[in-house]
């Protein structure tokens, strides 16, 4: 009797533990995917380019390893080297180009780098198109990351996903793609790129640039620049018409004010030296420009429908526009 016992409290004991190691395994990944589930957001279909490589791009580009994007400190050479990756990976040789950064709290002279790449024009190869949006954000600031996920991965992940797009839809014009470096240290980089252009000044005759465009609570992307080249205008029409998000044209009238954003992105350096932009963008929510602009904030539906948008737009100035 005594040897039987003690027989099955051994069978219960090894029941038992394998009963709470099955538990403990099932608990371990439920935790792992809660925490997958955070960082991994489904994208919606897109017809026209990978709308999830655009999510994981805003994902990495946002990412806490990146420390902000921060043009001086030495951690945005991460950020660099996903930018030149990307573009490669995209089919289009990159050329960096180097520009000195002063002033805006910087005790010494810091480097910035702008990232171009080019798609030539099947019927008017001399003639370009600039499509661009920065990738510099603020860095860390009292122990606090901005990872500026829709200011600016949002713009610099639809860089990659527009140029797949024409990579294998050869446009009229030819294109170039700038990732500009500095945006936030006064548009730095965009200066020094319209004073030292990769090809003649006077061929490019049109900036596209995009600058917060991946989340608004009313669905509504801005389209600015019609104000100031109203030939720009009937194509815009046109787009939102037919836009699968709420696209309104606005935000570049002069007597807006602070309303007026003709000066407050990248495309102010086009707009000086008098080369008409389209700016994408939404309206400033309550993240912008604080530690709280994580990729966890990015609206998929909304911002893959932008994408799409701002693609439309570039495809049908590309083929009205002379």
């Amino acid at each position: 009797m005594t040897g039987t016992r003690a027989s099955r409290l051994r069978v219960m004991k090894f029941i038992m533990l394998r009963i709470y190691k099955a538990l403990l395994s099932i608990a371990i990944l439920a935790i792992t995917s809660a925490a997958i589930a955070q960082t991994t957001v489904k994208a919606p279909e897109s017809k026209l380019f990978d709308a999830s490589k655009l999510l994981d791009d805003v994902r990495v580009i946002s990412a806490d390893d990146m420390q902000g994007r921060r043009t001086e400190q030495p951690t945005i050479s991460k950020a660099r080297d996903y930018v030149k990756k990307r573009f490669t990976e995209v089919g289009l040789k990159v050329t960096e180009h180097e520009f000195e950064v002063r002033g805006r709290g910087l005790p010494t002279p810091a480097k910035g780098i702008n990232f171009v790449a080019t798609i030539a024009g099947k019927k008017k190869p001399a003639k370009y198109i600039v499509i661009t949006a920065h990738y510099d954000h603020l860095g860390v600031r009292d122990g606090e990351i901005f990872n500026g996920a829709d200011d600016n991965a949002s713009g610099t992940a639809a860089l990659f996903a527009i140029a797949s797009y024409f990579q294998k839809n050869q446009p009229e014009h030819s294109l170039i793609f700038v990732a500009f470096d500095a945006e936030e240290k006064g548009l730095v980089g965009a200066f020094h790129f319209v004073a030292n252009p990769p090809v003649p000044k006077e061929s490019i005759f049109l900036n596209v640039n995009m600058d917060m465009i991946s989340r608004n609570d009313k669905g509504e992307l801005y389209a600015a620049g019609a104000f100031s080249y109203p030939k720009l205008r009937p194509i815009l029409e046109k787009v939102k018409a037919k836009a699968p998000v709420k696209l309104l044209l606005g935000h570049d009238d002069p007597k807006l004010g602070t309303g007026d954003w003709t000066s407050q992105s990248d495309q102010a350096a086009f707009h000086a030296a008098k080369i008409p932009f389209v700016y994408f963008g939404v309206e400033d929510h309550k993240d912008y420009h604080k530690s709280t602009d994580d990729f966890a904030g990015i609206q998929p539906e909304f911002y893959v429908k932008s994408v799409e948008t701002i693609l439309a737009a570039i495809g049908e100035m590309d083929r009205e526009l002379k």
